[in-house]
């Protein structure tokens, strides 16, 4: 692919938006508005008896709460892991001596070009959340059982939770159907 220009149109803390021209490798020309994110890290913290860890926040987006996997954006110059072990003590208080990475995915590559990792986080110790200003974290532990009825009944609707609980329980989607 070659890029002919990008234009910046937007910048916060967060993300930047760019107005992007580009030709891809079999010529094809491509004018798009990019949300270019710096990535985020995605943690399935499951404890010795083999529940899930989840957050609710109100996300502004959805207009309403969501039960989700505790996950953060990457910090400049951090790896995936070095902010998943961040974002996982800021949003619980929990510390993990054990990291797998599970997956990395593009949440909506038609725009975005967010990479979202996640990561199997267990042998955990208990301590004391610590987050951001403007976050207001309710934590709770899932049995498997309490995720899958969450998501076959649409109360967990959050693409990385279900990525991160079917990969870690090794299920197939069976939702919607």
């Amino acid at each position: 692919m070659k890029i002919i220009s990008s234009v910046k149109k937007y910048s916060n803390d967060l993300f930047s938006v760019t107005q992007d021209h580009a030709v891809e490798p079999g010529g094809f020309e491509i004018k798009r508005a990019i949300v270019q994110h710096k990535g985020s890290a995605v943690m399935m913290a499951v404890d010795d008896r083999k529940r899930i860890l989840l957050v609710r926040q109100f996300r502004l987006p959805a207009c309403r709460y969501l039960w989700e996997l505790p996950a953060g954006k990457l910090d400049e110059g951090e790896t995936p892991l070095q902010a998943a072990r961040r974002e996982l003590i800021e949003e619980t208080g929990y510390r993990a001596k054990k990291w797998k990475k599970l997956v990395m995915f593009y949440p909506s590559p038609g725009y975005v070009a967010e990479k979202m990792t996640v990561f199997l986080a267990t042998d955990l110790t208990e301590g004391e959340a610590t987050p951001m200003g403007d976050e207001r974290i309710q934590v709770r532990w899932f049995t498997a059982k309490e995720i899958e009825a969450g998501i076959d009944s649409g109360k967990i609707v959050d693409a990385k939770t279900m990525i991160g609980y079917f990969l870690w329980h090794g299920h197939s989607c069976r939702c919607g159907s």
